[in-house]
């Protein structure tokens, strides 16, 4: 067989990273991790291409090459895999599709020949051994959640690696908390499944072997939620690895506020090398927290909690939500106020959608209030769903709140902030970087003299020269994400200066 793995493109949006990753020579921030793990559990005997389409065209004669054409997807990517699609049923080559865009929403994908459903430890063996005995079926699909001890390592040597900013992993899957917006507990259920120990060590030996040096993403939509097997399992194993290869890697994840809560564990996950992590802060609304059961943010310092993580010597990023049923008119400026105080540069900030098959999406359903269906992105100013707030009000609100900490100046002084109580602690010996010294040259010439608020950010670069020299690379990078931030929300001509 001949199987060509196609990864469809992402429109531009506050994860795609692409006006930040032109100043490094990237095309893409992570690789496709779920479909390179498919490729592993192939046949080895079968031949595999990839094309990351974020990475380069797809080409006619690579869908010709190709026996079946397999295909994974979210939702963001839904106009890409239109076009994918088309363009396989116009050459007559058979696709196969999973991934959460068609475990969700395959019933409006007729023309795939083949759906891989749900967790592919499951379903793809099934579809395997009914193609070798010449009966493969449309649909596989199951409801039980796989052990994932024996998932492959994933296929990174099909990547084109030096294209990507980071690398990436999984640990776990499942999340023990049930936020009623999300669909992860939907899609990989509440029971934490982790790999062990050592199929995370043979991953990084992987990736060690084939080069690669940098950032590695752990992909897991909460990390600590089994920390007992985090604290006293992996990341001991992670530290005395980290010493061995002399600290080629720095980590970033996902994981719950109450991270906050273990100084142990903080400490671990500094030592192993973790740098920076994404956190779902929501809203600082305490009735908006209780509506949406996001228990672990509720009745807590939410700003003191942040401010803890990062002076143990890790960066915060952020996700917030407005359009909460309980949102009073003030929670526009609360959640300005909040991002501002609390250093949390990369703050994504989104109107609330509904999700197929989450619980928010069924309660909406029930009470005839959905509209159209969520598109994935959680930049593009759409909800699908008639809010309680006034419409028009919610969304001045929100664009208030993108202004107002997203133009130069407070951008700036978030930085500042930040950067004032962030206490880094990492052990990666310093190396020549000739890309960052090309991202610094490109920051300022585009950022310091061709862009407006340029001011701000020569008083930045001035002011961490003085105040905190160690951490310049810092700010240089997050000008840059700032750079992207604005440029993806339209303000890059609305300037304060």
């Amino acid at each position: 067989m001949k199987i060509l793995l196609v990864y469809p493109r992402y429109p531009d949006s506050f994860w795609s990273f692409k006006h930040a990753l032109r100043f490094i020579s990237k095309k893409a921030a992570v690789p496709p991790l779920g479909l390179i793990t498919v490729s592993a559990m192939l046949p080895s005997a079968w031949q595999k291409k990839l094309v990351d389409m974020n990475v380069s065209p797809l080409q006619i004669n690579d869908i010709k090459w190709a026996d079946y054409v397999f295909i994974s997807a979210m939702y963001i990517q839904k106009e890409s895999v239109g076009t994918v699609i088309s363009e396989c049923v116009k050459q007559g080559v058979k696709i196969v599709a999973g991934g959460p865009l068609f475990t969700q929403d395959y019933e409006n994908y007729s023309q795939i020949d083949h759906m891989i459903l749900n967790e592919a430890e499951i379903t793809l063996p099934l579809f395997l051994k009914d193609l070798a005995e010449g009966h493969p079926e449309k649909i596989y699909k199951t409801s039980e959640f796989p052990d994932i001890s024996s998932t492959p390592v994933p296929d990174f040597h099909l990547l084109s690696r030096k294209s990507y900013a980071f690398m990436n992993i999984q640990v776990s899957r499942g999340c023990p908390f049930a936020c009623e917006f999300c669909e992860i507990t939907t899609l990989l259920g509440h029971k934490v499944r982790l790999k062990s120990t050592q199929q995370i060590l043979d991953e990084l030996d992987t990736l060690y072997d084939l080069q690669w040096r940098g950032t590695v993403l752990i992909v897991d939509d909460n990390f600590i939620g089994n920390k007992n097997f985090i604290k006293h399992d992996l990341l001991p194993a992670m530290i005395t690895w980290m010493q061995v290869h002399n600290y080629p890697f720095t980590f970033n994840t996902e994981a719950s506020i109450n991270l906050a809560d273990d100084d142990e564990l903080l400490a671990l996950m500094v030592e192993a090398g973790f740098k920076s992590l994404f956190i779902g802060i929501e809203t600082p609304e305490e009735k908006s927290l209780l509506e949406c059961n996001k228990v672990q943010n509720k009745n807590r310092n939410l700003l003191e909690s942040i401010r803890k993580i990062q002076r143990a010597g890790l960066l915060v990023s952020g996700g917030f939500i407005v359009g909460f049923d309980s949102d009073p008119p003030s929670v526009f400026q609360q959640q300005i106020d909040f991002i501002q105080q609390s250093g949390i540069v990369s703050a994504m900030v989104g109107l609330l959608n509904a999700p197929k098959k989450t619980q928010l999406y069924e309660r909406l359903k029930a009470e005839n209030r959905l509209t159209i269906e969520a598109t994935g992105n959680n930049t593009d100013s759409t909800m699908n769903f008639i809010p309680r707030m006034n419409y028009q009000e919610l969304m001045d609100g929100y664009k208030k709140i993108i202004h107002d900490i997203y133009t130069t100046k407070p951008y700036y002084q978030r930085i500042r902030r930040l950067l004032l109580n962030y206490r880094p602690k990492s052990k990666q010996p310093a190396r020549i970087n000739f890309n960052l010294f090309k991202a610094l040259l490109k920051t300022i010439f585009i950022i310091g003299v061709v862009n407006k608020g340029r001011s701000d950010y020569w008083k930045l670069m001035i002011w961490t020269l003085f105040r905190r020299p160690g951490l310049m690379v810092d700010a240089i990078e997050y000008s840059i994400y700032g750079h992207h931030y604005r440029t993806i929300y339209g303000l890059r001509n609305k300037q304060n200066n």
